[in-house]
C-alpha cells in the first residue's frame, strides 16, 4: 500500500512541490552479493526502459534504490530549467504526520546544494557534520548516514537521487554508491523514454485536438452558409455550443448574448437545466465584465468569483468555468461560457481558452451573418412591397382613374347639352363603363388577395387565374394534385396557399411579358409533407435576376424563404422552369432557403 501527500523533505529544509510514499513491506536486507546487484539492475532496467509514465518512473527508481542499499530514506529532486535549485522535491520513507509537521520543501540549499553544484556523488558518514549542513527543521527526522548521486540525461544534469541512514549500518559503502550511480544511469535513460512518451503523446493529443478544432469550424462555417441563409441562427448556434462542449471536455457549455442591459442564454449544450432564455445582468456579473472587457476569464472556483450564482443560468453544479468573449468586428455580441472541465469538473487550461476563442470567433461570424441576412430579408421585402405598391397605383391611375375621368367628362358635358334624349344615352354609356371599372377592380382585388381563396380554396382560386392568362393567348396545360393534409392543416395552410397561388401568378406574367411563349405546363403535386409547384414554358427564356416590376421575383423568392422552401429558377432559349418545394406547416425543410438560377 502506498500513500501519497503534498509535503516532507528529506535532509534540509526549503520547499518544492513533493510527493512521499508509505510503503507497506519492511525494508529488505542490502544486496551484497555483486552478480546480485547486476542482476537486479539488468532487471530494472529492462522493466523501466519500457515504463511510459514518468511519474511511475520516479516512484520505481525511488523504490529500487531504497532495496539496492538498504536506505530508510529516499527521495529524488528535480532541478528546475537554470539548474540552480530544486523544481520538484519526492520522497520515500516519511510518515504523512511527519509531512505536516515539517512544511516547507526543499529547494536545494544545504548538503542537498552541494551536489547541485557539484553533480558528483557524495557520501557521508554524518551528514550533520558536514561545514554546509543546516541542520534539520522542526519535525524533520533526524538522518544520519548520506548518499547523493546525481543523474544526468545527454550530457546534462537533470536531477538528484539522495538516500539517507543506512539500515544495520552505519554509512553507506562504496557497493552502495556504485550500484546507486549505475541506478541513475539507467534511471536517466527510463526518465528521457518517459519524457520523449509523454512530448509524442502531447504533440499526437494536441494534433488530434487540431485536427478536431479544423473539422468542427468546418462544419460551423458550413452551418454558418446555409442555415445563415434562411437566418437558422439558432441551430448554427446550437452546433457551435456541441462541437465546443465535446472539444475542450467541458460538461456545459452555454451561449449568451446581449440584449439591452442583460444577457440573455441562447444555446446550451451538456448538463443544463432550463437554460434558454435566461437573462443575468450585464452590471452585476462575471459574464458582463468579460463582455465589457472584451478579456476571456477563467475561474476555478464559481463560488467565489462568479459574482452570479451558475444556477442562475441552469448549472447549479457547476464549480468552475471559462468566460470568453464573443466579439465581431469590434463590437461585443455577448460570451462563450464553459463550466467544468472533465469528469473531476477540473480548471481549464491555456488550450482549453486558444479552442474556445476559435468557437466564439464562429458564433460571432454566425450572428454577424443572420444579421446580414435578416437585413437583406427586410430590405427586400420593403422593395418589393413598394413594388407592388406601385404597381397598383400605375394600375389604378392609368386605367381606373382614366376610365372615371372619362366617365365624368361624359356625364359633365350631356348636362350642359340640357337634352333629355342624350340622357339616356349617356347613361347606358355610363353604365357600360362602371360595369368595365368593376371587373377592372375585381382583378386588381383578386391579385392582391383572391376572395377564391378563401372561398372555394386553392384549386378554384389557381383555376380562376389561369383562365384570365388563357384570355393572354397562352395556350396552358393545368395539373392539380393537392394532397388531402391541406384541407386538415387549416389555418396554418393559408400562407402556403398563398405562396402557392402568387408563385404561379408571378411566373405566369414574366411569361406574358418576356418569355414570347405559346404554350405553358403548370403542376402542383403534394408529396407526404409539401407541395411541389412547377411553371415551364416553350419561350425564349429571360433573365432571372434581370425581371423586375410588381410582385417579382424578388417578392416569390421572400414568399418561398419565409415557409422554409426552395425555390429554383432555370431559364435559357429551350424556355424557362419555376420549381418550388413548399413545406407543410410544422414539418418544414431544414434545407430552406437554396435558391439557384441558372441562365
Amino acid at each position: 500500500m502506498r500513500r501519497i501527500t503534498d509535503s516532507g523533505p528529506l535532509g534540509t529544509h526549503g520547499a518544492a512541490h513533493h510527493i512521499s510514499f508509505q510503503l507497506g513491506f519492511a525494508i529488505r536486507e542490502p544486496m551484497n552479493s555483486e552478480s546480485d546487484i547486476l542482476r537486479r539492475l539488468f532487471e530494472i532496467g529492462r522493466t523501466l526502459v519500457s515504463e511510459r509514465d514518468a511519474d511511475a518512473v520516479l516512484e520505481r527508481i525511488m523504490a529500487e534504490a531504497r532495496e539496492l542499499t538498504g536506505a530508510q530514506y529516499v527521495a529524488l529532486g528535480v532541478l528546475n530549467e537554470q539548474r540552480t535549485e530544486l523544481a520538484r522535491f519526492l520522497s520515500l520513507g516519511v510518515e504523512a504526520k511527519q509531512q505536516q509537521t515539517i512544511g516547507g520543501l526543499p529547494r536545494g540549499r544545504g548538503v542537498l546544494g552541494v551536489l547541485i553544484e557539484h553533480p558528483e556523488p557524495l557520501r557521508l558518514a554524518h551528514v550533520a557534520a558536514h561545514p554546509q549542513s543546516y541542520g534539520f527543521p522542526v519535525g524533520h527526522p533526524r538522518m544520519d548516514s548520506f548518499l547523493g548521486v546525481p543523474i544526468q540525461i545527454r550530457g546534462e544534469v537533470w536531477g538528484n537521487l539522495y538516500l539517507a541512514d543506512k539500515q544495520g549500518a552505519q554509512e553507506f559503502t562504496d557497493e552502495d554508491q556504485q550500484a546507486v550511480t549505475l541506478l541513475a544511469d539507467v534511471a536517466a535513460t527510463a526518465i528521457d523514454n518517459a519524457r520523449a512518451y509523454e512530448r509524442s503523446e502531447q504533440r499526437r493529443v494536441a494534433l488530434e485536438q487540431a485536427v478536431q478544432g479544423l473539422e468542427a469550424a468546418r462544419d460551423i462555417a458550413d452551418a454558418i452558409g446555409s442555415e445563415g441563409a434562411s437566418g437558422e441562427l439558432e441551430r448554427t448556434l446550437e452546433l457551435v455550443v456541441k462541437r465546443g462542449r465535446a472539444l475542450v471536455e467541458a460538461r456545459s457549455v452555454l451561449i449568451l448574448l446581449q440584449e439591452g442591459h442583460d444577457l440573455v442564454v441562447v444555446a446550451a449544450a451538456g448538463h443544463v437545466g432550463q437554460s434558454i432564455g435566461r437573462r443575468i445582468p450585464v452590471a452585476a456579473s462575471t459574464a458582463g465584465t468579460v463582455l465589457e472587457r472584451r478579456i476571456a476569464e477563467r475561474i476555478s472556483d464559481t463560488k467565489r468569483r462568479l459574482r452570479i450564482g451558475p444556477e442562475l443560468l441552469g448549472v447549479p453544479a457547476a464549480r468552475t468555468a471559462l468566460i470568453v468573449p464573443i466579439i465581431h468586428a469590434g463590437e461585443a455580441l455577448g460570451v462563450l461560457s464553459a463550466f467544468d472541465r472533465g469528469d473531476s469538473a477540473g480548471a481549464f487550461t491555456d488550450a482549453d481558452e486558444r479552442l474556445l476563442r476559435t468557437f466564439a470567433a464562429s458564433a460571432a461570424n454566425a450572428i454577424a451573418v443572420s444579421r446580414s441576412v435578416r437585413a437583406d430579408r427586410l430590405r427586400a421585402a420593403v422593395e418589393a412591397a413598394d413594388a407592388e405598391r406601385a404597381r397598383w397605383a400605375r394600375e389604378l391611375h392609368d386605367q381606373t382613374l382614366q376610365a372615371l375621368a372619362g366617365l365624368r367628362v361624359g356625364l359633365s358635358g350631356a348636362l350642359r347639352r340640357d337634352d333629355p334624349s342624350i340622357y339616356l344615352e349617356v347613361t347606358r354609356q355610363a353604365i357600360e363603363d362602371i360595369d368595365s371599372e368593376i371587373a377592372n377592380l375585381r382583378g386588381i382585388i383578386a391579385d392582391l388577395r383572391p376572395s377564391a381563396l378563401d372561398s372555394l380554396g386553392l384549386a378554384a382560386a389557381l383555376a380562376a387565374l389561369i383562365d384570365r392568362r388563357r384570355e393572354d393567348g397562352l395556350e396552358i396545360d393545368a395539373e392539380f394534385e393537392l394532397p388531402d393534409w391541406l384541407d386538415e392543416t387549416r389555418p396554418a395552410a393559408e400562407s402556403l396557399d398563398t405562396a402557392v397561388y402568387r408563385v404561379i401568378q408571378e411566373a405566369l406574367t414574366n411569361i406574358v411579358k418576356h418569355a414570347q411563349a405559346t404554350r405553358v405546363s403548370v403542376r402542383v403535386k403534394g408529396e407526404d409533407d409539401a407541395l411541389l409547384v412547377e411553371v415551364s414554358d416553350d419561350g425564349v427564356g429571360f433573365d432571372p435576376h434581370g425581371v423586375s416590376g410588381g410582385f417579382g421575383l424578388g417578392g416569390m423568392r421572400e414568399r418561398v424563404f419565409l415557409l422554409g422552401g426552395t425555390l429554383q429558377i432555370d431559364s435559357g432559349a429551350g424556355g424557362s422552369r419555376v420549381a418550388a418545394r413548399l413545406p407543410l406547416p410544422g414539418a418544414r425543410s431544414r434545407s430552406a432557403g437554396t435558391d439557384q438560377a441558372v441562365s
